[in-house]
């Protein structure tokens, strides 16, 4: 009994202090991992306390689809957001359209923000209204610089202000000053424009984005000499000056969702019984209040703003008019619009004349993807047209140039299939040098004057410097005629038609593969019958400022417009010229013209154009030309190179002393294109390019970047272990003070025995 009372005394003691050692490692086991969570938390708590405390802030998988992320000092960040609403009213031979652009500005920030949008080349831009809360500010025309400064000390001082500019008679810019934290600011544009007629169809064309511009480097140097005969001048070197403001940044579709949703409206109100309404494009609804009217909208309600709108119409008889007289009464004066179109020529009885064309195709890296294919497409069936007594020749070029033949051939079976398989060899790559090609398409080694000759371009236009090209179809056209096919989904419009009536030709578009026989038989149709020459319009009672000032020869199915400006409107108007080998008149009494709307404002803008195609011909002096649009711009409100519309909130909103940060708005890369074969192959690091340099081709890691829209989300690749050691040294520590009071208690334990 006394043994076992021993041993029982002598093993409590071992038991309690094995309990006490299992306790004491069951709780420094939790005050390790308390410890590894507070590291943790240490470690991130920064960043989310910096995202979840505030609505502006999100993480990269919270994002919806149009928004645009940005990363700032480790936070990313909802961008301004933009969303476009058009709104268009096409009645008889003009269309009034309503451009609304809400900018939504989700952040903590005062923000100014830029966006550069296309528009239809022929427009003529009048309004500008400003929308904040339940204000309407109506802008006003300025001199450019004027309108300039008066927007920068709005901007300076914190009122909310909207500047209008244009930078091409088809890029233009709004910049909106001040839009504050959470706040929305609606800026809205209203132009006029001419309804295009081609043959038994009208249509309008809507641009939604503006493609990236090739922009050539600063080599050749231009010098304007003074008048005053001094033998003084200035030289500039950089053929486009303003290629920071055509060139926004380009989000890459690969690592972004599509920005700018756009919503359309189109009310048609054709004037005549309507037959087939289509849209080549776009997904639409179609209503048909009465026979002559149509409501046409998206059938997706939104669409990223990435490819042109394009809307036609045709009469429900088997023929369109083929005369058309409206007139609006402005001020003390009368305004007329007309349009004729004239006899086709199978009517006459001339022979064809044997032809030399000159193809030329753009196969630069903005015409990869489907623009390629369709170019491509279009010229072998160009080629598969030509009469064995046409002469050809097939010209290509990106940043470098290939002629096929050292001189055009006739257009036999083996010279057109050899041409068939150089093309059909094309790839799409390189910068788009299109002024030398334009140079080689115009040298005319053949002169002989018993052929037409005829140069087909096939671009999208996609180039900066059409100043250049302008200046070189000027100098070299000599008897050829320029034929503009413009190429994809967002083409250069200003360029090619431009270009055309420069070149004396005309300008055709094709949008898509299955435009391709259609749009191109259209334009042999011009090429392969006799144009209406030697034109004029004349008014027995009245006097008249008529534009254009130098009317053009019209192509089969082309209506003859002309605008003019009178003192009353009385007598009538005759206009005379040639179809092919016949004379051909036409006699229009002026009581008969009908009401129209906005005419006013289309003769003061084909007015610009002719001024502006003066100045590019050398017929007037750059000064001459500016004093002559500047008028007409300020007489009629509207905007152009030398005026902008600036609307102006009085009342301050800004606080004083805060910042203001500037957001260029990123556009869609056009439908079809290749990011890569524009920007060059995707780098490592994201970036961004502005522009399409010179050297795209040779030496990408030239390009600039664009910090205002980085193509994705992506942390940078700079974290260390730290916090893993941290953790790793806590807990050895921690060890050491188990095994540090395990030792202790054994020798306690001894010493006691």
């Amino acid at each position: 009994m006394d043994t076992y009372d021993t041993a029982d005394n002598d093993e409590h003691p071992m038991l309690k202090g094995l309990i006490k050692l299992g306790l004491f490692l069951l709780a420094q086991g939790i005050a390790v991992m308390l410890m590894a969570f507070v590291a943790l938390l240490v470690s991130f708590g920064t960043s989310w306390s910096a995202t979840t405390g505030q609505a502006s802030l999100l993480q990269p998988g919270d994002a919806r689809s149009g928004s645009l992320l940005l990363k700032e000092d480790g936070v990313t960040t909802e961008a301004i957001r933009l969303g476009i609403d058009v709104d268009i009213t096409a009645s008889g031979p003009t269309l009034r359209a309503r451009v609304t652009q809400i900018f939504r500005n989700p952040t903590k920030d005062w923000v100014e923000a830029t966006y550069v949008y296309p528009l239809a080349t022929g427009g003529a831009v009048d309004t500008l209204k400003m929308v904040v809360g339940d204000r309407v500010i109506v802008g006003d025309i300025k001199e450019r610089q004027q309108a300039r400064v008066i927007y920068e000390e709005a901007r300076r001082t914190g009122q909310r202000a909207a500047l209008t500019e244009q930078e091409r008679p088809n890029i233009f810019t709004n910049s909106v000053a001040n839009i504050g934290p959470g706040e929305t600011v609606l800026v809205q544009i209203e132009y006029q424009e001419p309804v295009h007629q081609s043959g038994n169809e009208y249509s309008l064309r809507l641009p939604l984005v503006v493609g990236p511009r090739y922009n050539p480097a600063p080599i050749v140097q231009s010098v304007d000499f003074r008048k005053d005969g001094s033998g003084w001048g200035t030289a500039t070197s950089d053929p486009v000056p303003d290629r920071d403001r055509i060139s926004p940044p380009v989000l890459d579709p690969a690592r972004n969702a599509p920005v700018n949703p756009t919503s359309i409206t189109v009310r048609l109100k054709a004037g005549f019984a309507l037959g087939e309404v289509r849209s080549h494009h776009h997904k639409v609804k179609i209503e048909s209040p009465d026979n002559t009217a149509r409501v046409i909208t998206l059938a997706d309600g939104v669409v990223p703003a990435d490819r042109d709108f394009e809307l036609t119409w045709k009469p429900a008889d088997e023929k369109a008019p083929s005369v058309g007289l409206f007139r609006e009464h402005v001020g003390d004066a009368d305004y007329l619009l007309a349009f004729v179109t004239p006899p086709s020529a199978e009517q006459t009885t001339q022979k064809p004349l044997p032809r030399e064309v000159v193809f030329v195709i753009d196969n630069s890296g903005s015409m990869g993807g489907t623009s390629i294919v369709q170019a491509k497409a279009s010229l072998a069936y160009a080629l598969s047209r030509l009469q064995p007594t046409d002469r050809f020749n097939v010209i290509r070029f990106d940043d470098t140039m290939d002629v096929l033949f050292p001189a055009s051939v006739p257009a036999d079976a083996a010279h057109v299939g050899d041409a068939t398989s150089f093309v059909s060899a094309l790839q799409a790559r390189g910068g788009t040098e299109m002024v030398p090609a334009m140079r080689a398409a115009l040298a005319d080694k053949l002169g002989d004057t018993g052929m037409v000759r005829q140069v087909v371009f096939l671009t999208d236009g996609a180039i900066g410097n059409e100043q250049q090209l302008f200046e070189t179809i000027t100098t070299m056209r000599g008897r050829s005629r320029v034929f503009m096919v413009g190429i994809g989904s967002a083409p250069n419009t200003y360029l090619m038609t431009r270009a055309a009536e420069l070149g004396r030709g005309a300008f055709t578009h094709i949008g898509s593969v299955e435009q391709v026989e259609e749009r191109m038989r259209g334009l042999f149709a011009k090429l392969e019958n006799p144009a209406v020459t030697g034109l004029t319009a004349k008014f027995s009672e009245t006097n008249a400022d008529v534009t254009p000032a130098m009317i053009p020869d019209v192509y089969r199915d082309e209506p003859l417009v002309l605008a003019a400006k009178l003192d009353k409107l009385a007598g009538s108007l005759e206009i005379k010229g040639r179809v092919g080998d016949r004379p051909w008149s036409v006699t229009l009494p002026l009581q008969n013209a009908a009401e129209g709307n906005g005419l006013s404002k289309l003769w003061a803008r084909r007015k610009i154009g002719d001024a502006e195609v003066a100045r590019a011909m050398r017929e007037l002096a750059p000064e001459e030309a500016d004093k002559a649009i500047l008028a007409l711009a300020l007489d009629h409100q509207i905007v152009t190179r030398l005026t902008s519309l600036v609307a102006i909130d009085k009342t301050p909103s800004r606080p004083e002393g805060a910042p203001l940060k500037l957001s260029e708005l990123p556009i869609n890369l056009p439908a079809g294109w290749e990011f890569e074969k524009v920007f060059g192959e995707r780098p490592q690091i994201p970036s961004q390019l502005r522009e399409r340099h010179a050297d795209a081709r040779t030496s990408p890691a030239a390009r600039r970047p664009t910090p205002a829209a980085p193509d994705a989300i992506r942390l940078p690749k700079t974290a260390t272990s730290a916090e893993l050691k941290m953790i790793a040294g806590l807990i050895l520590i921690v060890l050491a003070l188990i095994l540090f009071v395990f030792n202790r208690r054994r020798l306690l334990l001894t010493d006691a025995a």
